[in-house]
């Protein structure tokens, strides 16, 4: 595996790539990008979601006549539906199928996204003026396909994307770098040279742990330990309104 220090490209004010000795550091990599492909979480991190899910958690186990706790939401958030519903029933040792527990989030997540969820202030600037200058980018995100899909009437997921990878398309969690491996992997290019941008520890602990630079994202999820999060990261993003220079 190759140090992201020695492998990572700068990138001229006209975008042109340039090779670079040592990786850029914190805003100064984000913006000319100092990467070769950018692979973004969605809830949290790009999207107004955290919330959703939130609420979502909360009314599932209401209705089951259990507490809810903000570590309920933290282990979710890594983990993708069918693997999510499996913790569920094996920790709160329910007597239902997982394959109706993932119906039951699907349906819920899917008119609820296509009602409520839209795309922060500047992240699709952001997204954007990255595919202005031919830097390919990936959705790595543990929501299922048709959630993703519900949101459509209001984000352009199609045409903001050159790949999207779901939960469900991997074998382990965003405890694990697979998913941002198999985006790299569909974009055609190595995974460290690659930034991903994650508003979650594990998932931007696993993504850095195969060499890929690593943004964090200060999402409005209450759960967030944003502290945490900007320790570990090469970059970092409070605002995305404020990643790219006017």
């Amino acid at each position: 595996m190759s140090d992201p220090t020695t492998t990572v490209t700068s990138a001229t004010s006209d975008g042109a790539r340039t090779d670079a000795g040592q990786a850029p550091t914190g805003q100064d990599l984000l913006w000319p990008p100092a990467f070769d492909a950018a692979i973004f979480d969605f809830d949290g991190t790009i999207a107004e979601s955290g919330g959703i899910w939130l609420d979502v958690d909360k009314d599932f186990l209401a209705r089951r006549g259990l507490a809810y706790t903000p570590e309920f939401t933290i282990e979710l958030s890594t983990l993708g539906f069918a693997e999510g519903a499996q913790f569920v029933v094996d920790r709160y040792h329910l007597d239902e199928d997982p394959a109706d527990i993932c119906r039951e989030w699907n349906e819920i997540g899917e008119r609820l996204y296509r009602d409520r969820v839209r795309l922060r202030p500047g992240a699709e600037a952001y997204l954007r003026r990255l595919r202005a200058l031919g830097v390919p980018i990936a959705l790595a995100t543990t929501n299922a396909p048709g959630v993703i899909d519900a949101t459509r009437a209001h984000i352009d997921v199609d045409g903001l994307f050159d790949v999207r990878v779901h939960g469900i398309e991997v074998a382990r969690s965003k405890h694990f770098p697979d998913i941002y491996e198999e985006a790299a992997r569909r974009l055609g290019v190595r995974v460290d040279r690659c930034v991903v941008f994650e508003d979650i520890v594990p998932g931007l602990r696993a993504a850095m742990s195969v060499g890929a630079l690593g943004c964090g994202v200060r999402s409005n999820d209450p759960t967030q330990d944003p502290d945490a999060l900007r320790a570990l990261a090469d970059a970092w993003v409070d605002d995305w309104t404020q990643v790219v220079p006017r």
